[in-house]
């Protein structure tokens, strides 16, 4: 029967169903024991029969065979009976099947009767008979095993089913072959017997029969088996569905729910490897159709799966586990948990949990600004199933929908699932995502925990270094809600066709927000405000960088970042990777190879460059900095007890010997242990910027860079890892062991281990693997790595963020491989260790707009890719491409060759065009950065963001926007000259150089990208973009004088423009020093206006003039001899002024035009004509 069906039963037809299925299993499995034990016992006594023949004993044939035939008539019309009785209430077989089954039963019982027919005929009627059956029996076989399972679907109580094609292939071939050898040999048997009679040679033939007796005993061995094992093996699977059916029926079989629709299904046994026997243990349902959509849950939840309203007070609810639904299939659910409900302002807020429940102890706002738009939540009343619905008062449209069922709240194993109004869905994270939609069409798991585990396309269902449980979703009206479930736990998310999603977290509470939009951009300005809006960079930090991983000197890194200026390529950043250490130890630095490096940074400083360098958390145990930590009393990752130490490591160190500090393997030489950044006491702190500030008098960099904080360990559980081939290591030192075996802790080997665990090798990985033990002790052995682990990066950046300020005294700059909800508001992220492949460049968009999703603009990934060898097509295409990431390095891994751009003639020229570019307008893009800092929302933004309304644009992730104005079309294959790409409907005029103020057309177009032109740019009609002409640095472009691009739109363009000094620390806005400035362009049939509007103002900043205001679109006739500056007539340069009607272009230029920092509100205006 069908699932469509079952679905459509009441519970009284479900339970009388339920008995159907007992019944017609106990008596179709009796039924298929007598029939196929007749079958054998018949097929024995013909082959039997046959071969006495050989002893010319007629009477002895002649009982055999009518014994042989009696039984056989009797069992093949019972399973004819059989078959016929089960297809009327299982699945109709196609005619031509069952004709096809019925002839092979009509064979089965003429085949006695054509033995005995024949006992006395000649030997070529019984080789023609016998002949003639073999074709029938192959032909049948053949036909049954194309055409139908009728026996998968026997053994399954009449429910489709089926049986692989090998297997069913197998079953038909040694039938068929069985009997043509029983066949063949009773032709044989009976011409021996002849020749017995005809020649009396008895010694002759007698050896020959006893062969032929053996193999025919065989024979019907081979027919008899096959069927004797598919029985007793169904027979015991089934003997055991009945004894849970009845288990359930005498536990109450009648409160059993009906069966979900497949498209709507909550996973009972989400790890791999689920069984009937213990789905129905837990009082699931269990569901053997095979479809074609293998992701459908075959183990799932009834809906009246959760928890029931005990009280209700207004906002506030205590539940308890419903007794009739099922269990949980990995832990005990708590049986009471309570519900509190917060209407902040615009957000709205349900939190779930109990007492003495982990919270992530990071501090949030938590704070929301008002809005129109309003959501509420619905409850049921008391002693009803607790579900509740989110709705938008506005439209009325459910926007989370928790009557799916499946709420469970234990230990270790926590579950809450819902409808959604759409399956536009966008966010979660950090995993490789190949569209920037999610796809609804089949079950999907993300799990989301810290790993050290590079981005990989081909295998994208895997965590990587963040974790981001926040999404964006689009509504049918395209109203933009966001969610964010606040849990620091390993957790994962299933989205399923519904559209439904299903989390799961192994720990903490369910702290579920949700945020009303109704624009996507207002939904991330609301979302930053709640858990802190990014950090502003230093403006340097907006340059482009250099970095590669096995420099073998400072000589290289003098060498290759003067081949790249001498390209004359804009750069602004030298990079450091832990090369520069001495053996890989933080705040040292290599003195036979890196000494002179504090006057190298010093040179760069003269360069108006600036340098970063690398630090990884890991402290190796037996040198200073790991000295002053311990007289400083820092907190460091521990084991909760001193039998879990591993003493014959601990002991080769007089710092940890009698210590339980946790010592594992990194990069250093000897063993590291892992500040604990979460210490509640100021103790670790102070000593981690105390390091920086000392390290800075040693190598004053300008900006950080932290690694490896998931954290990562090498080798963790492992007996040989990888590092004991490391010629470069002085000593095979042993690798931290987690008590991973059943039952030695909950921790490392909890219950249900996400598929964090199960996306790797599922029979060896750990949660701990590449890390900690889950077991240690963190917040100054308050809490657990268990609970903590996926904030360790953000603690890092927190506090990381403080020495970088104090150290330089400047803003600077901090990147963090691992990331966590509020982690822009500290630092930067890099997609990390990605490889040189087109399908790493493709994803690195869609990364680049979610991690804008979640709060962190400041977002690049590795150009020209890190692992592997790079070519010359895809660094050029990677450079022109990553002159669009906020974030712009280029990095990549030791022992492949060098991939810096000046390597390659046309890469060199690619980059310096690209670079040029991005210089030229970093005033709009610090602009940007600036304005999120203040208010939120994206720098690097969707498509659909601005363009909510046209569906084209909602899963358009190989292209996207900087802010509202400005679209990139990158090129992401290899061999193209040209690109496709969407512009949605407005004016766009292209900005680059091969075609600058071209407009475009709206939909879908090709657009020409040859290697020697930038990538298609187009800017927005409408819009007003401060930039700057470019030059080799960041630093001297800022002194340079601002111009003004205008983009025409109906009559009114608009912008802005943020400044400031680009590197001083801002600990609020509200007493920062800085200029903004609103841009406002309006064209009347005889006249236009530039308006400038101060609206901040700062002291003492030195700001350029705006010499060029340059519009394009622009359709008339102006008289540049009647230019007025605040009303006042002003004398332009005319020689560099001019107005192009036939590309509709006017550029107007003047030495020190408009001096802006006068905070006064000024206006530019002439008059115009329209253009005839």
């Amino acid at each position: 029967m069908s699932n469509e069906s079952l679905a459509m039963m009441t519970e009284e037809e479900f339970i009388a169903h339920q008995k159907s299925v007992i019944w017609h299993t106990m008596t179709l499995s009796i039924g298929t024991i007598t029939l196929f034990i007749c079958l054998a016992i018949g097929d024995f006594f013909n082959c039997l029969g046959i071969a006495l023949m050989g002893l010319n004993k007629r009477k002895l044939i002649k009982e055999a065979i009518e014994c042989g035939c009696i039984i056989s008539q009797t069992a093949s019309p019972c399973g004819t009976m059989l078959f016929a009785w089960f297809r009327l209430f299982g699945t109709l077989l196609p005619p031509v099947v069952q004709v096809a089954i019925g002839a092979d039963r009509v064979a089965c019982i003429l085949k006695p009767f054509w033995h005995r027919r024949h006992l006395d005929s000649k030997d070529s009627r019984l080789c023609i008979a016998s002949l003639s059956f073999v074709i029938i029996s192959l032909l049948l076989g053949f036909t049954n095993t194309l055409k139908t399972n009728d026996r998968a679907t026997f053994f399954s109580c009449g429910r489709k089913a089926t049986f692989s094609k090998g297997y069913a292939f197998y079953v038909y071939f040694i039938e068929s072959g069985g009997y043509l050898i029983a066949l063949f040999l009773s032709t044989v048997a009976y011409s021996s017997a002849r020749k017995v009679q005809q020649t009396r040679a008895i010694k002759m033939q007698m050896k020959k029969i006893r062969y032929i007796l053996a193999l025919g005993f065989l024979s019907c061995a081979f027919v008899a088996i096959p069927n004797i094992v598919s029985v007793v093996s169904t027979l015991i699977t089934r003997i055991m569905i009945i004894i849970i059916l009845l288990c359930l029926a005498l536990n109450g079989i009648e409160s059993t729910p009906k069966v979900v629709p497949p498209n709507q299904r909550i996973d009972c046994s989400p790890k791999p490897g689920a069984d009937q026997a213990s789905c129905l243990a837990h009082k699931c349902i269990w569901d053997d159709e095979h479809y074609s959509d293998i992701t459908i849950p075959s183990c799932y939840f009834p809906p009246n799966t959760g928890y029931v309203i005990a009280q209700k007070s207004n906002l506030k609810l205590k539940l308890e586990k419903s007794k009739d639904g099922a269990m949980n299939p990995y832990d005990k659910d708590i049986p009471e948990i309570d519900v509190q409900i917060t209407k902040s302002q615009a957000v709205l807020n349900v939190r779930i949990g109990a007492e003495g429940r982990y919270e992530p102890t990071v501090p949030l706002p938590r704070t929301c600004s008002s809005t129109e738009q309003q959501l509420e939540i619905e409850i049921p009343n008391k002693s009803e199933l607790f579900t509740f619905r989110i709705r938008r008062v506005a439209t009325g449209q459910l926007i989370w929908d928790t009557s799916i069922g499946g709420l469970l709240f234990a230990d270790q194993y926590l579950q809450i699932a819902t409808f959604l109004p759409t399956d536009k869905v966008y966010g979660f994270g950090e995993n490789v995502h190949l569209s920037l939609k999610h796809n609804f069409a089949t079950y999907t798991t993300w799990p989301m925990f810290a790993r050290d585990q590079p981005p990989d396309p081909e295998n994208p269902r895997r965590n990587l270094y963040g974790v981001h449980p926040f999404y964006v979703g689009l509504e049918k009206d395209d109203n933009a809600h966001g969610v964010l479930i606040w849990n620091s736990s390993p957790q994962e998310v299933t989205t399923g066709p519904g559209p439904h999603l299903v989390y799961r977290a192994i720990g903490g509470i369910l702290d579920i927000t949700f945020f009303p939009g109704p624009k996507p951009e207002q939904v991330i300005q609301q979302y930053l405000e709640y858990i802190g809006r990014p950090f502003l960079p230093a403006y340097f930090a907006l340059g482009f960088q250099f970095c590669r991983y096995g420099y073998k000197n400072l000589a290289e890194v003098k060498e290759t970042i003067e081949r790249i200026r001498n390209a004359s390529i804009p750069i602004d950043v030298a990079y450091a990777d832990i090369d520069y250490m001495e053996r890989y130890k933080d705040f040292t630095i290599g003195k036979e190879h890196w000494s002179g490096f504090k006057e190298y940074a010093e040179e760069l400083h003269k360069n108006k460059m600036h340098l970063i360098l690398i630090f990884d958390p890991a402290i190796q145990v037996n040198y200073s900095s790991f000295h002053r930590a311990i007289e400083k009393n820092v907190s460091f990752i521990e084991w909760e007890k001193s039998d879990q130490v591993q003493h014959e490591i601990q002991k080769q160190y007089p710092l940890t010997k009698n210590t339980k500090i946790m010592l594992s393997v990194v990069w250093p030489d000897w063993h590291v242990a892992f500040p604990d950044f979460l210490d509640p006491e100021p103790s670790t702190a102070e000593w981690w910027i105390e390091e920086f500030k000392l390290f800075h008098e040693m190598l004053p960099f300008d900006g950080i860079w932290i690694d490896m904080n998931e954290p990562a360990a090498f080798g963790t559980n492992e007996y040989h890892p990888f590092y004991f081939d490391d010629q470069d290591r002085p000593a095979k030192i042993i690798p931290l062991k987690c008590p991973v075996s059943k039952g030695t802790s909950k921790y490392d080997k909890p219950p249900y281990e996400t598929w964090s665990t199960y996306a790797y090798n599922f029979a060896e990985a750990h949660l701990s693997n590449k890390t900690v033990c889950l077991s240690g002790m963190t917040n100054r052995r308050t809490q657990r790595v268990y609970n903590t682990k996926n904030l360790y990066g953000l603690a890092e950046t927190i506090i990381t963020q403080k020495a970088q300020h104090i150290a330089t005294g400047k803003r600077g700059v901090v990147i963090s491989r691992s990331t966590f909800v509020s982690s822009g508001h500290y630092g930067g992220h890099w997609l990390g260790d990605n490889a040189a492949r087109w399908i790493d460049l493709k994803t690195s968009i869609i990364g680049m707009q979610e991690f804008n999703l979640f709060g962190i603009p400041y977002i690049g990934a590795d150009i020209c890719g890190f692992n592997g060898e790079t070519t010359e097509e895809l660094c050029l295409r990677w450079q022109q491409l990553g002159a669009f990431y906020p974030f712009s390095r280029n990095h990549n891994a030791k022992a492949v060759a060098s991939q810096d751009p000046s390597r390659w003639p046309a890469v060199a020229q690619a980059t310096r065009k690209a670079n040029l570019f991005r210089y030229y307008y970093l005033p709009y893009l610090y602009s940007l950065m600036f304005d999120v800092a203040m208010h939120g929302g994206t720098v690097v933004r969707p498509v659909f963001f601005e363009f909510t309304a046209d569906s084209e644009t909602h899963d358009l992730g190989e292209q996207f926007m900087w802010g509202n104005a400005m679209m990139i079309i990158p090129v992401y294959e290899e061999g193209v000259t040209s690109v496709s790409g969407y512009l949605p409907s407005a004016l766009w005029y292209s900005v680059r150089d091969s075609d600058y103020g071209t407009l475009g057309k709206p939909g879908h177009s090709t657009f020409s990208a040859l290697k020697e032109e930038l990538i298609p740019v187009f800017a927005k009609g409408g819009v007003v973009l401060p930039r700057q002409q470019p030059n080799m640095t960041t630093t001297i472009s800022r002194n340079n004088p601002f111009e003004l691009l205008i983009t025409v739109g109906s009559n009114e363009s608009s912008g802005m423009l943020y400044w400031d000094d680009g590197e001083s620390i801002v600990e609020d806005f509200k007493s920062y020093n800085y200029f903004h400035w609103l841009f406002e362009f309006v064209v009347t049939p005889d006249k236009a206006t530039l308006y400038i509007t101060p609206n901040h103002t700062a002291v003492g900043l030195t700001v350029p003039t705006i010499d060029v205001v340059d519009i394009i679109g622009y359709h008339y006739q102006p008289k540049l001899d009647e230019v007025r500056l605040n009303e006042k007539l002003i004398k332009i340069d005319t020689e560099k002024s001019h107005h192009d009607s036939s590309k509709n272009r006017l550029l107007i230029m003047k030495r020190n035009m408009i001096d802006i920092a006068n905070g006064k509100k000024q206006t530019l205006s002439w008059s115009h004509q329209v253009a005839m």
